[in-house]
């Protein structure tokens, strides 16, 4: 008798169930609700690079709380619940950092961190009161090879913390920090490395904030005798943050799909109203040869990231998370660019969605590793 629990993987049905369906409609509705243009634009210059009130509506929604597992109080979601929210997102350009606070620092706290530090952060977490970033990269981190120099030293009831993690993602009004840091070892060892949580606001602890590519805000954290207690120590370590870094990335290629879809539907909307030479620029048949090129694209992307939620709870679904992410990223940006040129020089304007979208599909691609990257991790779990 086939096992009825893993029915995606036997019987490839890429319907969404009742529930995925609603969480969908849920999604799509914030976006249509809460999102256009000219907002998306004003959310990036608030002080912590997206929209305070959205991700207090986002927690009131429950889509905060979705991706922790539900013995803490979330919803539990599983890989095709998490695409569908980031697939949404995605297609709204939305700005504020579910991916990084929740699926990627917030799992990863509600994973390993002791029961105590569940009962004082987990319920902030939950209602997005709260947030968390990972502070983990460092000036010589090549992608997400292992390289922690910032040392941890653990002295009875306490740990001193010191070093610099100068890439914090989404990290801008993060109530705290998961700080990967050294208690033995070199610096390029896997083993020696532990987890911490480290406030905001610890003693030592300074932070100067920088824009990336999209506009969303990243810190650069120094810290400088640190101390914290002993039980904010997490259990796991590098192998905790490459575990949890398999649905971030799932998360991530789901929401550049969406960003895809939407830069290539509006596209196609511009070239049926744009006249050139007398005649709409979408009846060109050479543009019509390149939109096709993309939309190819679009589909085969799919395609991969259908292939990775078929896998969930099989021992293939981390490759085929990182084959979609290698092949969205590259062809994301391909995509992007012939968007653009589609537009002529408007293209690169903030006046429209277009060039705010493919920016955020630069950040998308390049972090937390390159393309190349993700496509020799993903030959490397097939070995």
């Amino acid at each position: 008798m086939i096992d009825q629990s893993h029915r995606r993987e036997w019987n490839v049905n890429f319907d969404l169930n009742e529930d995925e369906e609603m969480l969908k409609a849920l999604t799509e509705r914030f976006v249509t609700n809460h999102y256009d243009h000219d907002s998306r634009r004003a959310f990036l210059n608030e002080p912590n690079g997206f929209s305070a009130t959205n991700w207090a509506l986002l927690g009131e929604l429950g889509l905060i709380a979705a991706p922790f597992p539900e013995e803490l109080g979330g919803l539990g979601l599983d890989a095709t619940g998490i695409a569908t929210v980031f697939e949404a997102l995605g297609r709204g350009l939305v700005v504020e950092p579910l991916a990084e606070n929740v699926v990627l620092a917030g799992r990863l706290f509600a994973q390993h961190a002791p029961e105590h530090l569940i009962g004082e952060w987990m319920d902030s977490l939950l209602t997005g009161e709260k947030r968390l970033s990972l502070a983990h990269a460092e000036a010589e981190t090549r992608g997400r090879l292992p390289w922690v120099v910032t040392s941890a030293q653990i002295n009875g009831d306490e740990v001193v913390l010191s070093g610099t993690k100068p890439y914090c993602i989404a990290s801008g009004g993060a109530d705290g920090f998961i700080v990967s840091a050294r208690t033995s070892g070199d610096a390029q060892d896997k083993e020696g490395v532990d987890l911490f949580l480290v406030p905001a606001d610890a003693a030592g602890l300074s932070a100067n904030t920088w824009h990336l590519a999209d506009g969303s805000i990243a810190t650069s954290l120094t810290l400088n005798k640190v101390r914290i207690p002993a039980g904010n120590r997490l259990g796991g370590g590098i192998e905790a943050i490459d575990e949890v870094e398999v649905l971030a990335a799932l998360a991530r290629s789901a929401e550049a799909l969406g960003i895809m879809e939407r830069l290539f539907s509006e596209t196609i909307d511009y070239l049926r109203t744009r006249d050139q030479f007398g005649a709409p620029l979408g009846s060109f048949q050479a543009i019509q040869h390149r939109m096709v090129t993309q939309y190819a694209a679009i589909e085969q992307s799919r395609a991969l990231l259908n292939l990775a939620l078929v896998s969930w709870d099989t021992d293939q679904f981390e490759s085929a998370v990182y084959g979609a992410r290698a092949y969205i990223a590259e062809h994301s940006l391909t995509l992007g660019h012939e968007m653009i040129q589609f537009h002529g020089g408007m293209g690169v304007t903030d006046e429209l969605a277009i060039g705010g979208g493919h920016k955020r599909l630069l950040v998308l691609s390049r972090w937390p590793e390159s393309p190349q990257a993700a496509l020799d991790r993903y030959a490397g779990l097939l070995n």
